[in-house]
């Protein structure tokens, strides 16, 4: 998550509308979904290759979608993600033509890498389970003053077992819902289906994100 979030800070850079271009505007770009699917297993050593582009928008969704290689060509991950661009002021959603010759210029491609069964997560039920509670620091954050979307697979994955995580993992998926802020703390809920387990992160009673992984054998 981490690689693949500085292949779009640079790519947005290189297009006009990075941090600096928006800065001046009290714009920014939010993550609102992100869906990755793993084919080859990466070790440590490898040399990993991202590639990544601008879908054309839809309304106010900016869709970003990612390719990642390893040093023999062969296929690691492939990411699809989507974006919404706001107000820093209120956290109103601006429409595409907010970015003007950045969005006019801007050489969108539709080729998809993945195909994202659904954007949607559905809720937990009543027989959701109380895993963990956190509080997030502020190292944790960025200079939106919440925590940063990578790390939300830390506070997630943290609600497995170690043996638990030795299994494959097929794909995951996370909303971000509202902002995690500082110092705020964290109730997680699980709920395990099969090889698939669905989370869930409430602060102060609202939902903040929710998440999906799917395990191979």
């Amino acid at each position: 998550m981490g690689l693949v979030q500085e292949a779009a800070c640079s790519s947005a850079d290189e297009l006009g509308f990075g941090y600096e271009d928006l800065k001046p505007k009290d714009f920014g770009f939010i993550t609102v979904h992100t869906y990755c699917e793993f084919l080859t297993p990466v070790r440590i050593g490898d040399v990993l290759t991202v590639e990544t582009w601008p879908l054309p928008p839809r309304h106010v969704f900016f869709e970003r979608d990612y390719r990642v290689m390893n040093e023999k060509g062969e296929r690691v991950a492939n990411l699809a993600s989507r974006w919404c661009l706001v107000n820093l002021k209120d956290f109103s959603l601006l429409m595409p033509d907010a970015l003007g010759d950045a969005h006019r210029n801007c050489p969108y491609r539709p080729e998809k890498t993945v195909e994202v069964p659904n954007w949607r997560i559905p809720k937990l039920g009543a027989d959701r389970r109380e895993i963990r509670k956190m509080t997030v620091g502020a190292s944790r954050c960025d200079h939106y003053f919440h925590a940063n979307n990578t790390y939300y697979l830390d506070f997630f994955f943290d609600c497995f077992s170690f043996e638990e995580l030795s299994r494959p993992i097929k794909n995951f998926q996370i909303a971000y819902v509202k902002q995690a802020k500082v110092g705020k703390e964290l109730v997680f809920f699980r709920k395990d289906e099969g090889e698939s387990s669905s989370l869930e992160a409430y602060s102060e009673g609202e939902l903040i994100s929710q998440f999906r992984v799917e395990f191979g054998k």
